[in-house]
């Protein structure tokens, strides 16, 4: 005799129990701690597009300067307030010993998408005044809406 005996075999599982997915509990807990950490994270991470704008705007204007630069060096001096940074583009009826462009694409937007003002003779020195209003486009402000400059 065989004292041995098997365990009688479980029965299959039916298609439903074997595909069981997520409750909607584990689904809200999941929900919530994507929505904590968005709510966390977000901020931080739109706070540095302001910063790069900036960034892009001081770049701009240092291009802008060295444009200027080449320009007085061939014409003998700076594009007045009335001709602009167009200038930069287009020869002035002014400018007899025009040698440009000076620059090699059109005259970039700030990165709020304004022009930027250009004075000169400046009042911040011998060369011009470039500014860019910042995300307000309006004169003054502090933080993103803070001016940039050229002479700082």
């Amino acid at each position: 005799m065989d004292r041995t005996r098997r365990k009688p075999a479980k029965p299959a599982k039916s298609c439903h129990e074997a595909s069981a997915g997520f409750t909607l509990i584990e689904l809200l807990v999941v929900m919530v701690i994507i929505g904590l950490l968005g709510a966390l994270v977000g901020p931080r991470l739109f706070r540095n597009v302001g910063k790069s704008k900036v960034t892009a705007a001081k770049a701009q204007i240092g291009m802008l300067m060295a444009s200027l630069g080449q320009y007085k060096l061939e014409v003998g001096t700076f594009p007045t307030t009335e001709e602009g940074l167009l200038a930069l583009r287009v020869k002035p009826v002014s400018a007899a010993r025009w040698d440009g462009p000076y620059t090699q694409k059109d005259i970039p937007l700030d990165p709020w998408g304004n022009p930027y003002v250009y004075k000169y003779p400046g009042e911040h020195g011998d060369e011009p005044d470039i500014v860019s209003y910042g995300s307000d486009g309006r004169e003054g402000g502090e933080g993103e809406n803070e001016d940039v400059v050229s002479w700082k």
